[in-house]
């Protein structure tokens, strides 16, 4: 079954939604490319907390607070404590913050770059680890990946390094020995609103052995049937930019909470 996966990404401390790859670091000295800000669709009035708050009324479970660099914590935090059990957490979740991060309430941790070295190598001890640290049925892999010449490839930093980790069957089979879930932003297309990756939400259903959820261009209530239909029924959905509760004009809440409900109830 199919279930709409409610998001809250956090940039400098404020609700955001911003446009996938446009989020970078600041260069180094010998970077001649100028410094860029991220392309935001979209900057909340309210707090992380008052969507957090909205989630748990409607009974929205198992969604995400991505914290996109520094200055997120208290937000983050406000966000769990408003919605305890309710909402996973990534970004910069390493061994020695992941059970502060589940004490302050998150059900989940989510992990990426960290399962990685800083040329993009992936270190399966690391995630091993962590698993033994917090226990593998607390931990979501984080799977964002790039259109590549080899099919999907995870990328790290903010989705700005690609790494030597493809998504295939035989990379889930290995993963999934050790987490309970996968998230996989389609970066390519994140908060464009122009349509989702159908190929890989074939693949990801293709597969289907635990929980995962597909972020990504999604434009429509029609992109959210695609969703499910293309994974015949075991991905789930995180809408973001198109969704009216970030500004967006093509996805209501209130449409797609009754949607997710009706899939419960089928």
């Amino acid at each position: 079954m199919t279930k709409f996966r409610p998001c809250i990404d956090l940039h400098d401390g404020k609700v955001k939604q911003i446009v996938g790859g446009t989020l970078r670091d600041s260069p180094g000295v010998d970077v001649v490319e100028p410094i860029r800000g991220p392309v935001e669709n979209f900057v909340a009035d309210q707090s992380a907390a008052w969507f957090a708050g909205k989630y748990r009324e409607d009974g929205m479970s198992g969604g995400h607070v991505i914290k996109l660099g520094p200055g997120n914590e208290v937000a983050a935090k406000s966000a769990l404590a408003a919605y305890p059990g309710g909402l996973q957490i990534g970004g910069g979740i390493t061994d020695s913050n992941a059970n502060m991060w589940l004490a302050a309430g998150a059900s989940h941790v989510i992990v990426t770059s960290w399962l990685f070295d800083p040329s993009g190598c992936f270190q399966l001890d690391r995630l091993v680890q962590l698993a033994a640290e917090v226990g593998s049925d607390r931990i979501v892999v984080d799977l964002s990946c790039r259109k590549t010449p080899r099919g999907w490839t995870v990328a790290m930093n903010r989705w700005q390094t690609l790494t030597d980790l493809d998504i295939d069957h035989p990379t889930l089979d290995l993963l999934a020995d050790h987490c309970a879930e996968f998230l996989v932003h389609a970066a390519d297309v994140e908060g464009l609103c122009r349509g989702i990756d159908a190929d890989l939400v074939e693949t990801l259903g293709q597969w289907g052995k635990i929980p995962m959820t597909y972020a990504g261009g999604v434009e429509n209530m029609d992109d959210v049937d695609r969703v499910a239909s293309y994974s015949n029924y075991k991905v789930d959905v995180t809408v973001g930019s198109s969704l009216d509760l970030f500004g967006g004009k093509g996805v209501r809440y209130d449409d797609l909470v009754a949607w997710s409900r009706r899939q419960k109830s089928d």
